[in-house]
């Protein structure tokens, strides 16, 4: 017979040997799901736009009430294009819950200042902003991680006012207008000056006052011819 502890080192073996015939059988914690959702596609509203530039950055606005600026939030600033009309839109979003912190369109009078003496932000006024699905006037601050990305703002920022100002038939329209208003403007001015040269080529102002002196030269002699028949009758 085997002691005891011959015994409990049999059988530590033969578990081991076991163990190393019978590889383990790794877990899938996958479960089928109870109820399955199926893919809806979600519009941005960018689908008629081209993107001109991207650019991470932090976002501030400044509050009128406690006079102090106050951050709207940090994510990728955008310059959306229309491809019809030509409109160009400043377009962002906040990290992660993607709401939207700045939303306004480009006009050709929007003045991009340097913050602060900072050469890695700039601040601009903004007089209908729709961040907050309310048209808002805002002044709104920007700031970059390094001065190459603020200087690509400002120039792609400066190129789309031109597009707008050039492009955009809401500006084209008014230019348009404004020619068409001169021409005719041009045109009535001239339109007397050959009523003016008529007057003066006619010849009747000449003939008037020679009809008069020959009217007055009878009435002259008539009254010649009356007055010496007065004379006769009383001789």
């Amino acid at each position: 017979m085997s002691s005891p502890a011959e015994e409990s080192l049999r059988r530590n073996s033969e578990s081991e040997a076991g163990d190393a015939e019978t590889p383990e059988q790794e877990h899938d914690p996958h479960y089928d799901p109870i109820v399955s959702l199926p893919l809806v596609d979600v519009n941005t509203n960018e689908e008629d736009e081209e993107e001109l530039v991207k650019i991470r950055a932090r976002l501030y606005r400044y509050d009128t009430a406690d006079h102090e600026w106050k951050e709207r939030g940090t994510g990728d600033i955008k310059l959306l294009r229309h491809k019809a009309n030509n409109t160009v839109r400043v377009v962002m979003r906040r990290d992660k819950t993607l709401k939207v912190c700045a939303n306004h369109f480009i006009t050709p009078d929007i003045r991009m200042n340097v913050h602060c003496g900072s050469d890695k932000a700039f601040n601009w006024s903004v007089f209908a902003d729709f961040a907050d699905e309310t048209m808002k006037q805002e002044l709104l601050a920007i700031k970059f991680g390094n001065p190459q990305n603020a200087e690509l703002w400002k120039a792609k920022f400066a190129e789309a006012q031109e597009i707008v100002r050039t492009k955009c038939s809401l500006y084209t329209q008014d230019l348009s207008s404004d020619d068409e208003s001169s021409i005719t403007r041009s045109e009535d001015t001239d339109t007397p000056e050959p009523k003016s040269n008529e007057k003066t080529d006619e010849p009747k102002t000449t003939e008037k006052p020679d009809t008069d002196s020959d009217g007055v030269v009878l009435k002259l002699k008539e009254l010649k011819v009356e007055s010496e028949n007065q004379n006769n009758m009383l001789v």
